[in-house]
């Protein structure tokens, strides 16, 4: 199995994951598909102003930036601030998970063509704790046979095994729960919104995968230094055949995670 069978290609030049990562699909020496990012084009404030877009609207609904754009001109007026807290993380921790998690939702969003129907941290009720379930559901409900993807991203300041093999085993876990966890969270609060028709095709999902006609695709990514392929290529393994990893080598990760949310807080 190539990682290209799992995830698509690479995005092009003209995406701004495609202008600012390169890329090289390679096999794990446990033979699992294995893509190598590396940041060796990156433009950092152009990706950072990218980066800083999706964080804000993976958080935050678009109306609520709105009325709170207009609350705080209200307080501003009477010479009061905004006691309101931050819809952004303001956690360490949290940051750059929640950061991994949106590049690649956003990457294979782009990668392979896959809908993202439900931003899930715009529902979490801390946003400076971690949300449970899957990190990452994307669908291709128009595809022969329908094909959800599940992943799992994780940041780390310096690669380990440990996490290579903590990021595998939690694909193989929500492999083995069959159904992924999360799906009928997305389609009740595609529901919620009103969006029934893609709700069905989402809870039809269920259906599908009971009568043999559901695809599933996993893929888990490692944001850390530069030498997380090397850890990746080294431990990660599985049995799990439409199983894919990659890794994001960046020559200061933490400070990119920084730079990221700075930018997004001026955007909310």
């Amino acid at each position: 199995m190539k990682v290209e069978q799992i995830i698509g290609l690479h995005p092009n030049a003209s995406h701004p994951l495609g202008i600012h990562f390169a890329a090289e699909d390679q096999t794990t020496a446990h033979k699992l598909p294995h893509r190598k990012l590396d940041d060796s084009p990156l433009q950092k404030d152009a990706f950072v102003s990218s980066m800083a877009k999706w964080i804000v609207t993976h958080h935050v609904m678009p109306e609520a930036i709105e009325r709170d754009r207009i609350r705080r001109e209200a307080l501003a007026r009477q010479g009061l601030s905004d006691p309101t807290p931050s819809s952004l993380p303001t956690s360490d921790k949290t940051q750059k998970g929640n950061w991994a998690e949106i590049l690649l939702a956003e990457y294979v969003a782009a990668s392979c063509g896959a809908q993202l129907p439900v931003y899930r941290l715009r529902y979490n009720t801390n946003v400076d704790q971690s949300m449970k379930g899957d990190d990452v559901l994307a669908f291709d409900l128009d595809s022969d046979p329908v094909r959800v993807l599940v992943g799992e991203a994780k940041f780390r300041s310096a690669p380990t095994k440990d996490v290579v093999e903590s990021l595998v085993g939690a694909l193989v876990k929500s492999h083995s729960g069959n159904i992924p966890a999360s799906l009928q969270f997305v389609a009740n609060q595609l529901f919620i919104s009103g969006k029934n028709e893609l709700g069905e095709k989402v809870a039809a999902c269920n259906t599908l995968f009971a009568q043999g006609r559901l695809r599933l695709d996993y893929v888990g990514l490692l944001v850390s230094k530069k030498t997380a392929h090397q850890y990746v290529h080294d431990n990660a393994k599985a049995s799990i055949r439409r199983l894919a990893v990659i890794s994001l080598g960046l020559s200061d990760p933490s400070k990119l995670v920084t730079a990221s949310f700075a930018n997004a807080g001026v955007l909310v």
